[in-house]
Parts: structure tokens; sequence; C-alpha cells
């Protein structure tokens, strides 16, 4: 007989409750970024000082790419100066740390249709999401949950402009990964090279791209560490294709929204492994990124 004893969750108020506050939300993300749904982030900071402007509740940063994201805290419902607040706070960090993409990130108990719609107007020209967090208790626990409400328009990225990035060279990618892992990436090229011939590596400061006729044409890019390669390769997202990679023993760390591209982890050996299946999956994000 099954003696398990059913407990009913409760969503409850944060902004209401004796104990808990904003500050132990804080406490909760920083512990395990990635429980607010935006990737595998890392906690640059918190409660950081803002010249004349107060504290910025949360810096997040992407551990691979050039991305940072300001993240303000509101329990209950949403207003006017939180925005002002959240939009500011992402000015400044923009301002004064050019070298990374920026994301301001407001979350909230309560987002109103309202709310939506007057943050909708700074979308695409200001990279925002919105994310509503749920207070749930069960029993004597509580968990948060969140989920994105507003997302980030998929714009053209600064890595497509290659002007903006400063050339390198392989050796420079093969101190900073190892010349193991800088292999994997020519074994990729040769994959590639099965459907076109006339793409080569192109070294950037940040990335390993490619090009065509002397031309960016990333659909692919690769980013060599010391014991294992992360490739992002643009393509919708599809349970379907999410399978078939889990089936043929793909490292699948994450979709990526912003970037509409998936990461795929490289050990090294492990593209010889999947040669067939590689081309096809090639040949499609080259299609997808060049429809």
């Amino acid at each position: 007989m099954n003696n398990s004893k059913f407990v009913k969750p409760e969503i409850i108020s944060l902004k209401n409750h004796p104990e808990l506050n904003e500050s132990w939300v804080q406490d909760r993300i920083a512990e395990d970024p990635s429980i607010i749904g935006l990737g595998d982030l890392l906690l640059k900071d918190k409660e950081r000082f803002q010249p004349r402007a107060g504290r910025l509740d949360l810096l997040l940063q992407d551990p691979d790419l050039n991305e940072r994201y300001e993240v303000e805290i509101q329990l209950g419902k949403t207003d006017e100066s939180h925005i002002i607040r959240t939009i500011e706070y992402w000015d400044l960090e923009n301002k004064r740390y050019p070298q990374y993409e920026h994301t301001a990130v407001i979350i909230a108990e309560d987002i109103t249709s309202r709310f939506l719609n007057v943050v909708s107007l700074f979308n695409g020209f200001i990279p925002l999401i919105a994310i509503k967090m749920n207070a749930v208790q069960f029993g004597e626990h509580i968990s948060l949950i969140f989920t994105t409400v507003l997302d980030e328009l998929p714009l053209g990225l600064v890595e497509e402009d290659e002007e903006t990035h400063e050339p390198t060279n392989r050796s420079y990618w093969e101190n900073r990964g190892s010349k193991k892992t800088v292999q994997i990436a020519d074994r990729l090229l040769d994959i590639i090279h099965k459907f076109d011939t006339e793409f080569k590596l192109k070294y950037n400061k940040h990335y390993i791209g490619l090009e065509k006729e002397s031309k960016p044409n990333n659909f692919v890019v690769f980013r060599p560490r010391k014991n294992y390669l992360n490739a992002d390769l643009k393509l919708e997202r599809s349970e379907d294709l999410e399978e078939k990679m889990e089936d043929e023993g793909l490292e699948v760390t994450d979709y990526r929204k912003r970037r509409l591209s998936y990461r795929i982890r490289f050990k090294d050996g492990e593209v010889d492994n999947n040669d067939e299946f590689l081309t096809n999956l090639l040949k499609q994000s080259y299609n997808y990124f060049n429809s």
C-alpha cells in the first residue's frame, strides 16, 4: 500500500510574505542563475553599485559568449519606475562595458498586459526580456517558477558584422583552447567541404567563424576550449531534431533562442563517430541560415 502523502501546491505572494523578501529571491537566483530559464549563466555581481543610479539587483554573464544580463527583481506588480530603472541600469552597463552584448531583464510576480504593451514598444530597440515569477509552496517547502512572457526579438547579431571584431590567427585559439580542440574545427570544416568546398575558417577574437569568397557566412561558429569545442549551429528548434541528435550521442548543451542556434559540445574523436549525420546536420544549418 502506498502511504505517500499528497501535498497540494499553493501559489503564495512574496510581496506579502512575513519572512521572504526580494533579497531572498536574489540569493536563490545567485545560487543557480539557470533557474530563470536563460541558459547556463554565471553570477557576475549582486547589488552592483551604479553611479548616481542606485544598485543593480543581479548581473549575470554567459561563460562562453560575450553576453551580460542586467536583472531587476520586483515583488508584486510591475510599475513604471521598475521599467525605467531596469533600462537605466542596462544603459549604464552597456556604456561602461561596450565589449559585451547586454540584455535588460525584468522579473516580477505580476506582469500586467498594460506593462507588456509598454515594454513591447522598447523591444526591438532595447534588448529586453520580461519574466513572470511564481512562488509555490509545497508543505514546508517553497519553490520559484520563472516563465518568460516577453522575449527579446531575434535581431541581427554582432558576430555577423565582421568589421566589429578583431581578427586573430590559429595560434591565438590554440593557446586559448588547445591544438586538439582547434583540430576539431578542422574536422568539422572537412565535413562542410562535402557540400561546399569554398568555405574557410576565419579566426576572430571571440569565435572561429566561416567565410566564403572572403565574406562571412556564420551558419556555424566554433569556440575551442581546453578539453572540448563548442559549435553553435543556426537551426530552428525542433523536438524531432533534438531526439535525433540525442540518438546519435551528440552532447547538446543548450538551445539559444536569442541566437536561434543549438550549441553542441565536441570532444576529441567524437566528430568521426557521427560523420554522416553531421554532414546532413551542417547542411541543414547552412540552408536554414542562408534561406
